[in-house]
């Protein structure tokens, strides 16, 4: 299994996030930890100052704050941010880069949807294409969905074996090593969510006419295969949350509070990484513009 010797970070281990902050417990998954997520309450809300009103005004106050870290982590340029937002249909991946990501610069901040891999793509291999938009220096990317789809979709279609599932999990937390060494920081989230809180995003999907385009009926294909997709998560979550790429599952039937919780990890993240602006230019001293 994964071990910390494994990963020599070139930034602070502080930037990852640990269960050493008690709201986190039971939240980041430890190297190897057993995971069930019948036991992770998606309506619970350990993040929650109370009320809902101050949860949202927190919301924005820490959007505001990550513009004015990525600013800095865009002029200090030695470290990349990787953000990956996992989960189940409406588990909140779009909302989640709106109310957190909603107030950067776009200059600095890149999102990629990833979809089902195209023909070109499928003719290489799975991380081929999720390799090509991994964050530059100085950047954060945020991946709506991400190079999990090819371990999920495949397992639970019996399209690849139980050893090729075990074989991608080897592959994917070589590649996030591999991204660490190098000086990408990488933030993990499962938005978890009930089956009755799908159920009602849905059908909220069904009678609103103006988020039709966001509703398919193969959706109620995969929601038929619910359990066959919690076990698989399960599976995942054990076999790749490493001690350089450590899972945070993000109980997430309340959107202010899922927002609230990620929002808080990525500023933490970007506060721990002692961002400095460059030293001044002599040339530029006593400068005086005509």
């Amino acid at each position: 299994m994964p071990r910390s010797s494994d990963a020599r970070l070139p930034f602070p281990e502080a930037a990852l996030p640990s269960a050493r902050d008690r709201r986190a417990r039971g939240w980041v998954l430890a190297p190897s930890d057993p995971v069930t997520l019948a036991k992770l309450d998606p309506g619970a809300k350990p993040w929650s100052a109370g009320s809902k009103a101050e949860d949202q005004a927190q919301v924005l106050a820490l959007a505001q704050e990550i513009d004015a870290l990525q600013n800095l982590f865009y002029a200090d340029g030695r470290y990349k941010l990787l953000v990956l937002l996992q989960g189940t249909d409406t588990s909140g991946k779009d909302g989640t880069v709106r109310g957190v990501f909603g107030q950067t610069s776009p200059l600095g901040v890149q999102t990629v949807g990833w979809k089902a891999p195209t023909e070109p793509e499928r003719a290489h291999d799975y991380l081929w294409r999720i390799h090509q938009q991994v964050p530059a220096a100085g950047h954060i990317t945020v991946f709506n969905r991400s190079h999990y789809e090819d371990v999920l979709v495949p397992t639970v279609n019996h399209w690849i074996t139980a050893e090729q599932t075990r074989q991608r999990f080897a592959h994917i937390n070589d590649f996030e090593r591999l991204l660490t060494e190098t000086g990408t920081v990488i933030l993990k989230f499962m938005l978890h969510i009930s089956f009755d809180e799908q159920r009602e995003r849905l059908q909220e999907r069904v009678d609103d006419v103006t988020k039709h385009w966001k509703f398919s009926l193969g959706d109620l294909e995969v929601r038929k295969q619910w359990a066959d997709y919690q076990k698989a998560y399960e599976n995942l979550l054990e076999a790749t949350s490493t001690p350089w790429a450590p899972w945070t599952v993000v109980p997430a039937n309340s959107k202010t509070h899922r927002n609230l919780m990620i929002a808080t990890v990525v500023r933490d993240t970007l506060k721990a990484l002692d961002l400095r602006f460059p030293p001044p230019d002599p040339a530029l001293q006593g400068l005086r513009i005509e």
